[in-house]
Parts: C-alpha cells; sequence; structure tokens
C-alpha cells in the first residue's frame, strides 16, 4: 500500500498543506521529514493502454483515478471515448469522468480547478492520485496553469465559424498566418476551436497571441504542494496504429451511430459531437459517408491524433518513457518500480 499522506483542509475549503509547502515547510514539520504527496502523471497516445496501466498501479499502491480527456468529462458519450468500463470504474475510484452534459461548456480551466481539488481530496485520504488521459492541453492546464487571455467573444466566434463553413477549412489557418505566423505554425490547419481562440485573442489583445503568451508566462498558476512522476507510454508505432484501427471498428460494431443518434436528439448538433469519432457518426447519419467509409475516416482521425499526441507529449519535461503498452506485464513491472522509487 502507499505510505499515507496527511493532509490538513482548512475551514475555507483550502489545502493547509498545499499552503505550507508552498512556502518552504510542511505542517509540523521539515520538507526533508515530510514530502510533499507524490501524483503519477501517465502520458501518451489514445489506444497505449494508460487505462490499464493505471489501474494496475492504483491497486498496487492505494490509488485513484484522476481522468484528463477533454470528451470523457460528457455523459452519454460513451463509445466515441473509450472510458474505463462500469466493471474498471468499480475497481478503484475514478474523478472527472461524466461531470457535465454534452452542451454545457467545459474549458481546459474548469477541468484544473476540478482536477486541482481531486488531487488534494485524494491526498487527504491518503491515497495516491493518478491522473491518465492524453487530453494535452488539460495536462498543462494542470501541471502550468493557464494564461489569462482575453474574455471569449461569442459573437465574433460564430462570425468566424461561419466564415469558416463557407470559405473552407484552410481559411481560419490562412487569415491567423497573417496575424501571427508564429501561433499558426504550431496551431494544425484543421484544429478550427484553437484557431478560432487564437484569432480571438489577437484581435482583442491587439497584439499576435504568441506575444501574449510570452508576456502571460509570469502570471500563470502552476500545481504547487505536489511531486509529480510522469510515466509515458510510446508503443511501436505499428502495433499502436493496428490496435487503434480495430478500435475504431468495434465502436461502430457496438453502436456509435446510435449513441450519436441520441444524443443529436438531445442536445443537438453541440461542439462536443465534433470530437472523433462522433463527427464520422454524425456523417453517417446525414449520410455524406456509408459505415465502412465513416470507419475508415475514424481510423485515420486516431491515427493522426495519436501522432500530435506525442508530439505534444514529447514537450513535456522529465517524463520516464516506456516504450510499450500499458497493459504488457514488462511495463507494468517498470511503472510500479518508478513509483516505488519516489515513495521511498
Amino acid at each position: 500500500m502507499v505510505a499515507a499522506v496527511s493532509v490538513a483542509r482548512t475551514a475555507n475549503g483550502g489545502c493547509a498543506a498545499a499552503d505550507a509547502l508552498t512556502a518552504g515547510t510542511a505542517p509540523g514539520s521539515s520538507l526533508d521529514e515530510s514530502p510533499a504527496p507524490l501524483a503519477v502523471l501517465l502520458l501518451g497516445p489514445t489506444g497505449s493502454g494508460k487505462t490499464a496501466l493505471s489501474l494496475a498501479l492504483g491497486e498496487r499502491f492505494g490509488g485513484e483515478i484522476v481522468s484528463c480527456d477533454s470528451v470523457a468529462v460528457y455523459r452519454g458519450m460513451d463509445l466515441g471515448t473509450a472510458k474505463p468500463t462500469a466493471e474498471e470504474r468499480t475497481r478503484l475510484p475514478h474523478h472527472l469522468i461524466d461531470v457535465a452534459d454534452p452542451d454545457q461548456p467545459f474549458t481546459a480551466g474548469e477541468y484544473s480547478r476540478q482536477a486541482r481539488t481531486a488531487l488534494w481530496e485524494i491526498a487527504a485520504r491518503g491515497r495516491l492520485p493518478i491522473v491518465t488521459g492524453g487530453t494535452g492541453l488539460y495536462l498543462r492546464a494542470l501541471t502550468e496553469g493557464l494564461f489569462a487571455g482575453p474574455e471569449r467573444q461569442a459573437e465574433l466566434r460564430a462570425r468566424l465559424e461561419r466564415s469558416r463553413k463557407r470559405l473552407g477549412e484552410g481559411w481560419l489557418h490562412r487569415v491567423l498566418c497573417r496575424l501571427d505566423p508564429a501561433s499558426a505554425a504550431r496551431i494544425h490547419a484543421n484544429d478550427a476551436p484553437k484557431l478560432i481562440r487564437a484569432i480571438e485573442v489577437c484581435l482583442a489583445a491587439r497584439k499576435p497571441l504568441s506575444q501574449v503568451l510570452e508576456n502571460q508566462a509570469l502570471a500563470r498558476d502552476p500545481l504547487t504542494g505536489f511531486r509529480l512522476l510522469r510515466i509515458g507510454l510510446n508503443p511501436p508505432r505499428q502495433a499502436l496504429y493496428d490496435r487503434l484501427n480495430r478500435r475504431a471498428a468495434a465502436m461502430f460494431a457496438a453502436g456509435l451511430v446510435e449513441e450519436t443518434r441520441g444524443l443529436l436528439e438531445q442536445y443537438g448538433p453541440v461542439k462536443a459531437l465534433d470530437s472523433l469519432g462522433y463527427r464520422q457518426a454524425l456523417r453517417v447519419l446525414r449520410e455524406s459517408l456509408d459505415i465502412d467509409e465513416a470507419i475508415q475516416a475514424a481510423q485515420q482521425g486516431h491515427r493522426n491524433y495519436a501522432k500530435r499526441q506525442l508530439t505534444w507529449f514529447r514537450r513535456e519535461p522529465e517524463v520516464h518513457w516506456i516504450e510499450d503498452f500499458g497493459d504488457g506485464p514488462e511495463t507494468v513491472r517498470a511503472a510500479i518500480y518508478l513509483v516505488q522509487a519516489r515513495l521511498l
């Protein structure tokens, strides 16, 4: 079992241990005598076996799972998200899954607030927090905080979205190239949400997003009070792609189109339904793709997404990379060794 972690909660819901650790001393003792609690961060592309590894580590060390997935937060979006199954969720407590309806905005900032609360509550119970998932922006919001950018402007966003639909997928990227070439170089040409946000910030701040980010770097609110152990999964590329292809086909076979139909009827064409898998299922419902074409498009989308995730996570600091899937026995042994070494 993981060593107990003593964390005092203040009357106003804050964390006395976090405050003391931030100040440089733990409650009642020096940092050497009472180290900050450990939190494990499992990184890796979709389909790499993060869920399996998180369960193995959680059961070995008395842990609880904090999901880091921007779609798994939504209720009813099950088949297309590869959420932990009902049986898996009975094995260990899970957090930040099914916490919002698909028509409710759920931002990276909201994720950071709720996930940080979950981390401290888990540590207060003397258990090991294990953050697992593939949404890099959410992970960065949790560990580093977010910059205080201009507020979102609904009218501008709607206008940009209408223009994107009228002028094609590449239009937003061309606009951003004119406003901020540095940001355009790092944002994928088809990533409409990020492109719209970047353009919005450029226009509101009257300067490129890249400059705004530089100026705000010191204003971020990084996570403090925890020792972070980052474990990354990087299985062989072709084996990963084969697994993703099988999983995408299985999602459709399990009824993804029917699930999407129900969500569309209940919530309308909400932004959440633009996620991988659901996007292709919507095209089946609108008769612009047949099932086989939708499966192939979803498979290609998941493979592309896995590549982008690995590129993102390679920028994370101090990651202990394991070159295999998370459900392999050697991977589990290696991860257990890494956690044990940090808990001693």
